[in-house]
């Protein structure tokens, strides 16, 4: 029997939770779930867009699905412990950039192998704020770390999981900053010199030019409003071709 089984998502602090989120009518019980990935360097508006974007798929999907939200770092109970270790600043003890990699990538392998295979297995359409992606740019070309062996350590924590649809965020990093500094408090990553942001940028369009089949770059120094319809577009067209939307 079909039935409609809906959760609202009350606010932010929600979305990193593993929150459900079922749609009615069609049947998808067999497909393979699909892992949904927002990219971007720091005040792009990821946060923001991926809260519209699960809003617009509440009220616009057609077909019974599940959906969970989640977030690197920080997906599992592990994680949120290793998020504190890397984003926080302690001024009696620096984290080194390869103490800093090899953190990403614990929380990652746990994240797979606890989280995200099990709910791409159960066909989940997973929304995921930020991975591998961002370790390439920002231990890669931000810390200048080696691109080769970052590579081989998203392999082994990931077991070879790509995602489906990557929506990098792009915006000038001045700008990003600006935002960030106009929010308030900084972690330690917003904290670094410029130049370690714009070759995080750097990092991005190179992913971007290189994966034009995964990675869709969206211009994010534009009203919210413009971006989100963008981004409800792509998704759409991303849904339809993989079956949701009949």
């Amino acid at each position: 029997m079909r039935h409609l089984d809906f959760i609202i998502i009350p606010n932010l602090a929600q979305i990193y939770g593993r929150i459900y989120i079922y749609f009615i009518e069609v049947e998808s019980y067999g497909m393979k779930g699909k892992l949904i990935v927002f990219e971007g360097v720091e005040g792009a508006g990821k946060t923001t867009q991926m809260q519209r974007l699960i809003h617009w798929l509440q009220l616009s999907c057609f077909q019974k699905v599940r959906l969970v939200a989640t977030r690197e770092p920080g997906g599992t109970e592990l994680g949120k412990g290793l998020r504190h270790l890397l984003l926080k600043q302690d001024p009696g003890e620096s984290v080194s950039d390869v103490a800093e990699l090899l953190m990403y990538a614990a929380d990652r392998a746990q994240h797979v192998e606890t989280f995200l295979k099990p709910e791409l297995s159960k066909g989940t359409i997973v929304l995921c704020d930020r991975f591998t992606d961002s370790t390439i740019a920002y231990q890669g070309y931000g810390r200048n770390l080696n691109l080769n062996l970052i590579k081989q350590l998203n392999a082994i924590a990931t077991g070879g999981l790509e995602s489906d649809l990557t929506l990098w965020l792009d915006i000038n990093v001045e700008e990003g900053l600006a935002r960030v500094r106009a929010r308030g408090e900084r972690d330690r990553i917003e904290q670094a010199h410029l130049q370690f942001h714009k070759r995080v940028q750097q990092g991005f369009t190179e992913l971007a030019e290189e994966n034009q089949s995964r990675i869709f770059r969206i211009d994010a120094d534009r009203p919210e409003d413009a971006i989100a319809q963008e981004i409800q577009g792509i998704v759409s067209h991303k849904l339809a071709a993989w079956g949701y939307l009949k």
